[in-house]
């Protein structure tokens, strides 16, 4: 029975047939389940770690008759950054003038000016750099995963405030200008993940005042008690996104996930014995902003109570 040549990702056609593999071969690799058919002409193997939408990237760019340069979200893709609940179902590429045409099925095309220093190469793919792609991204996207895009690009060090501000002045009066002012001005490097900053906008949309991002509450001996993801001092209230990720996060080597958990708890217990109140959501919350906020508004009461 044949098997796959040792492969990791995607796999060409053109790259099967020339290591022996016929189109029947193919064909029985997909049924059994060992291949998925991304396009046609290109596959992808089932047991790789590879982002589906990465080797989408790469089949799409490798069958391109007119170059282009991968941008928005496909760009976000091959950078690492995270996308919440932004579509991957093309791939995005920016052509310059005078090109024209909207795209198609597998292409959604932008035509911009793009200088070339905006422009890196990433797995052998030409691709908008970070900046460009978070700025282009905070121009077409809702303001809540614009921000999550741009926190995470700002606290990987993948570009600063100060070279996004730059980028979007260089593009003078484009559409989206104004919005993507707005959710590069709140963006925040100190957000850590996706719930976090998810959190941040809520706690801005329901009318709430800005927290102190990863506040660090220290003893009376100045040691740190723990840093909590938000902080209102005034309230004496500390509030947590309690994602399952961050409990590894706070793992030790060798340490098991039930004791990391039973530490936490121990910091809480010293924090509210402290007199901070204490506020957690979840996920399933971040769905249901009122229901964050009251719990908020009720901790801010006995905060300002007990103070």
């Amino acid at each position: 029975m044949s098997q796959l040549p040792p492969w990791s990702g995607l796999l060409r056609r053109v790259d099967a047939l020339a290591a022996g593999l016929s189109d029947g071969e193919l064909a029985r690799f997909v049924r059994r389940g060992e291949l998925e058919r991304l396009q046609r002409g290109a596959y992808l193997d089932t047991g790789t770690t590879v982002h589906r939408h990465r080797a989408v990237i790469e089949a799409t760019v490798a069958g391109l008759r007119r170059p282009g340069v991968v941008s928005h979200a496909s760009a976000a893709v091959l950078h690492g950054l995270p996308l919440w609940r932004v579509p991957t179902a093309r791939v995005h590429l920016i052509r310059r003038p005078p090109a024209a045409g909207s795209g198609s099925a597998r292409v959604h095309l932008h035509v911009a000016r793009l200088p070339e220093d905006q422009v890196t190469v990433v797995d052998g793919l030409r691709v908008t750099d970070a900046t460009r792609t978070v700025v282009d991204l905070a121009r077409t996207l809702p303001f809540e995963p614009a921000v999550v895009t741009a926190d995470a690009a700002l606290a990987a060090r993948l570009t600063t405030r100060a070279a996004l501000t730059a980028c979007l002045a260089g593009m003078g009066p484009v559409p989206g200008a104004r919005r993507a002012a707005r959710a590069l001005d709140f963006a925040d490097e100190r957000s850590e993940s996706v719930g976090e900053s998810r959190s941040r906008v809520l706690i801005h949309r329901v009318g709430l005042p800005a927290p102190e991002v990863q506040l660090r509450v220290h003893r009376a001996d100045g040691s740190v008690v723990g840093r909590c993801d938000f902080g209102w001092e005034g309230a004496r209230t500390l509030g947590e996104f309690d994602g399952r990720v961050k409990y590894g996060r706070l793992l030790r080597p060798g340490q098991a996930p039930g004791d990391a958990v039973f530490e936490e708890k121990l910091r809480e217990d010293e924090l509210r014995d402290a007199g901070w109140e204490m506020v957690r959501w979840t996920w399933a919350d971040l769905d249901r902003p009122q229901v964050v906020a009251a719990r908020l508004r009720r901790a801010f009461a006995r905060g300002a109570r007990a103070a």
